[in-house]
This record gives structure tokens, sequence and C-alpha cells, in this order.
């Protein structure tokens, strides 16, 4: 498909020295996570010494780190893009199953640490966020930040609004209270209703599991937005870079300033 380069908001100045993970987190290797599970394995080396301790450092400018014996640089900063998800893919990057998943609708090739940002089901549509920063990814997804998502689902029964209180109001699920979430009907048709959702939670299965409680089992569910982002104009199963603008956007959702944070 056609799209715009990538985002050059993140690049910059970097600090002269950062923890390993972060660098390569960074560099678009993996997410924090995955890049600590690449130096404990002893896949990571720095100056031809295997690094495998999480709190090792590294000099920028001076230092050479390998992944797999690979040179990783920090070059063209982090990537973000969108995808448009449509169902029968499993958020994951590989499948030990076979199964499809989200990595074949991305370009991975290109860019090999790209990773989604938190998950949709398998049958669920919609906004799906990925990037190779992985201090934004955490970030939008840490509960402190309330970064809100909105669903469009589509319901078993016609829906009454006064049935949507609770879930106004923070119904209590199996797992604890939820937050108040901003609902509405939006259509009914047949024994169907069409309902709008804003969370501030990502628990699995949340929206399902709420609408289920006030008596609504969920057909079919859709994320048109995810923080300050919209899928107009993307379709199904389609993907583009994020702009410089929604870029700084999500930053500011996520608690960051508009510039790469520096590392400690």
């Amino acid at each position: 498909m056609t799209a715009t380069m990538p985002s050059d908001a993140a690049a910059g100045t970097y600090p002269h020295t950062m923890r390993l993970q972060r660098f390569l987190a960074r560099a678009g290797v993996a997410s924090r996570r995955g890049s600590e599970a690449l130096m404990t394995a002893g896949r990571v080396t720095v100056n031809g010494e295997v690094a495998c301790e999480l709190g090792t450092k590294v000099d920028v400018d001076r230092d050479v780190v390998e992944v797999d014996g690979q040179r990783v640089k920090l070059d063209g900063g982090a990537v973000y893009l969108m995808l448009n998800k449509p169902a029968g893919h499993l958020t994951t990057m590989s499948d030990p199953q076979g199964r499809p998943c989200v990595a074949t609708l991305v370009p991975t090739a290109a860019h090999p640490g790209l990773f989604p940002v938190g998950r949709l089901d398998l049958d669920t549509t919609g906004l799906l966020l990925f990037t190779t920063d992985g201090d934004l990814g955490q970030a939008l997804l840490h509960p402190s930040h309330h970064v809100e998502k909105v669903y469009i689902a589509r319901v078993d029964g016609r829906v009454a609004d006064r049935e949507l209180d609770p879930l106004r109001a923070g119904i209590m699920l199996d797992d604890g209270p939820c937050q108040p979430a901003p609902c509405r009907v939006l259509r009914r048709a047949g024994s169907t209703s069409v309902v709008e959702i804003h969370l501030r939670e990502g628990r699995k299965n949340q929206v399902k599991r709420m609408l289920g409680a006030v008596g609504h089992p969920v057909l079919a569910l859709h994320r048109p937005r995810f923080g300050p982002l919209g899928l107009e104009g993307l379709a199904e199963g389609g993907w583009r870079y994020l702009t410089d603008a929604e870029v700084r956007a999500l930053r500011r959702a996520a608690g960051f300033g508009e510039e790469p944070a520096t590392a400690s």
C-alpha cells in the first residue's frame, strides 16, 4: 500500500548514555520487555562482550552493540503506524499454531522491531497501534494515563438507555469495579442494538463482559478511536504511518512532552 514516511518526531539528540534495553527499544529491535529477554538469553553483545545484566549502560556514541552478531544503531528514530485490524487475526507477531496474526498486515520486514500497543480480540476489528518506541507503547497502556478508547458494539437485544446506567456508574465485574464508562445507544434494528462505549481501562474482554453483565451479549465489536487518533479514511486491513502531529498528540496523551523523553 502507499503510505507516508515514518514520523521523525522521535528523532533528536539522544543522551550520552542509556540503559541497554532502552537503547535496543529506541533502535527498533524490540519492545523494552522484548529487549530484556534478548539480553537475558545472551543474544546481545557490547563491544564484543555478552551483556545479560539488565542494568548495563551503553555509550550511544562509542559502544558497539550487536544482536545475534548484527550491529544495532540509533539512526532513524522510532516508527509509529496504525492498522485497521480485520477480524480473524490474532494480536501477536507470531503464532506457534500458524494462525493468522497481525504481523502479516504491517511492514515488519522494513521495521523488524514493530510491536502492537495493547491488543484486540481475534474477532474484534478496528484501530490497533504499532510502534518501535517501547517507552511510549508502555505509557499508553499504563492505568495512570487513562488514555481513552472508543468502541462500537453490536449487541443482542433492544437496549433501553437506562440499562446502560450501571456502566456509566462503574459496574462491578468478577475482577473488580470498572471505572465509569460514558456510553449511549446509537441505534436499534430488529432484535439487536448498536452501543458506543468509552473506556479508560484495558482489561481482557472488558467491553464484552460489561455489556454481557447488563444482559446484552456482544455480537460484533469495533474500535474506531484510540486516544486522539481515529481511523477516518483507512480501509479495513490497511495501515499507514502516523503523521508528526499524531505522534505529538499521542505523546501528550501518554503524559510525555512533545519531544522524546531522555533516558536516566
